[in-house]
């Protein structure tokens, strides 16, 4: 099929699904949904409206500040402790959901796993939560003496009640001489989580950027780096480091999968800053060039082509003995990706995917599903800005269809009409497009498996989708078009 052929059904599709609005919600909809491709100067992704209030009364699919706070960026840091202050939903929700792995000694020096919450009441909304908070603190500091310092993590609640968590956090840190930062990313504050993940930042830069309590001892190489944005789902940031350290680069800290309070505040000394998550630690990596003087680079695991590709560009920032080194270790891993692809190519080439997460992902893995002969025939984000959907069109290879902020009624009758052979969204989509009949991967955390990064792992992302969409279960069912032709 011709790519205007498949453009213009696409678009038909596009006209189809918002034909059920009321007038003024098709006109806000269709802002934010397109077809594009990699011909022309302007596309979609250029003209993509992103980053703006979901439609009242659909049904987002997006998370929330707390969730881009909490759940991405200081979540994961495993020497402190992360409490959230509110009620005990929210916290409950958020603990352990992505599979961010650490090392250490869970209760003892590391606490990712665990669930802290200041277990909000009808009586603390009423009276207030700042002494419940203090008591918190001190709670945790004796029970738990080898931590590296809190962060407070405020939910709904504490903006509307006006709970003053700063002034605890700073009493508390002048009392015991320990790190407490409170971080405001109540989940009603901007648009989505992508707020979250700037408010983040921004308690990073503020709060632990400025200890050099670590920095004086520090001995620094010509090759030190920084992995920023890897979340160390399923073990992606140690697949990372291993080839970076292959390649003869020291990684000093990796932000913030498997993350120490020492690493981030040591950081600064890094010679080049390598961001995976453009958007969740883009904010930071700008801040460390602003203020340090650090470049940083983004850089694509996902996939053999994508992996080589960065490490090249990488390897181009060091000398020749680095450049060499990497020319090596591409040579190395080539054979077994070679084989990796002659294995499952067969059995998956041809197979059409549609995407929906968050962070980098509807992007970055396009090159992996490429690499196995599938084509992705649709993808957007959750809260994606607009320099977001710019980069995707740099990794598109085909006519594709472009959502933002897609609602579970759009979604689904894409799904229905475009009729792809595997969706690869986030947990909130998973049990649907099953109980459809179709086969789906969770590429939030990796449905359980993992990881997903650098070219071992691409063996694993391989063997994951053919166990997605050739498994012998789905003989017993059958998609909603299947249904209809054979009139069931």
């Amino acid at each position: 099929m011709g790519e205007e052929t498949l453009e213009a059904q696409q678009k038909q599709v596009i006209e189809e699904v918002l034909s059920a609005y009321p007038a003024k919600a098709a006109k806000n909809r269709a802002k934010h949904i397109g077809v594009d491709s990699p011909e022309g100067v302007k596309g979609s992704c250029d003209t993509t409206k992103s980053n703006k209030q979901s439609v009242p009364g659909v049904m987002s699919e997006r998370g929330c500040a707390y969730a881009g706070s909490k759940g991405v960026v200081w979540g994961p840091i495993k020497d402190m402790i992360h409490i959230s202050h509110g009620p005990i939903g929210c916290g409950q929700y958020s603990r352990g959901g992505r599979r961010n792995y650490y090392i250490g000694t869970t209760g003892v020096d590391t606490f990712v796993t665990m669930n802290f919450s200041t277990d909000f009441n009808e009586k603390d909304i009423v009276f207030g939560g700042d002494k419940k908070l203090k008591k918190a603190l001190e709670e945790i500091d004796e029970l738990f003496p080898l931590n590296n310092g809190i962060s407070v993590q405020s939910e709904c609640p504490i903006g509307l009640i006006g709970d003053d968590i700063q002034s605890v956090a700073k009493i508390h840190k002048k009392e015991t001489g320990h790190q407490t930062v409170a971080v405001s990313c109540e989940g009603f504050r901007g648009v989505s989580q992508s707020l979250g993940h700037h408010i983040a930042n921004d308690m990073i830069r503020d709060h632990v950027m400025p200890d050099n309590s670590y920095k004086k001892d520090f001995e620094s190489t010509p090759y030190d780096v920084s992995i920023i944005g890897d979340y160390n789902i399923g073990g992606d940031a140690w697949a990372t480091r291993i080839l970076l350290e292959e390649i003869g680069l020291r990684v000093i800290a990796q932000w913030s999968g498997d993350a120490s309070y020492k690493e981030m505040a040591i950081a600064p000394k890094s010679k080049l800053n390598l961001l995976h998550c453009y958007r969740s630690m883009n904010y930071i990596s700008r801040h460390m060039e602003q203020e340090f003087g650090i470049p940083w680079m983004e850089y694509n695991f996902f996939g053999p082509s994508n992996t080589t590709e960065s490490l090249r560009k990488i390897a181009a920032f060091f000398d020749e003995k680095v450049q060499k080194k990497t020319e090596e270790v591409i040579a190395k891993y080539t054979k077994m990706t070679d084989e990796v692809i002659a294995k499952y190519k067969p059995l998956l080439e041809g197979k059409k995917v549609m995407l929906y997460v968050g962070g980098l992902r509807p992007r970055h893995v396009i090159g992996a599903y490429e690499d196995l002969g599938m084509e992705v025939i649709g993808t957007g984000y959750e809260f994606a800005h607009g320099d977001d959907y710019k980069r995707t069109k740099e990794d598109l290879k085909r006519s594709t269809l472009i959502y933002d902020d897609v609602n579970e009624y759009e979604l689904g009758q894409f799904v229905k009409k475009m009729r792809p052979d595997l969706v690869a969204a986030g947990v909130k989509e998973k049990y649907v497009f099953q109980k459809m009949g179709l086969p789906f991967r969770q590429m939030h955390s990796w449905d359980y498996s993992g990881p997903y990064h650098g070219y071992d792992a691409f063996a694993v992302f391989a063997k994951d989708m053919d166990l997605a969409m050739n498994s012998p279960v789905w003989n017993h069912t059958k998609a909603p078009w299947e249904k209809e032709e054979i009139g069931a």
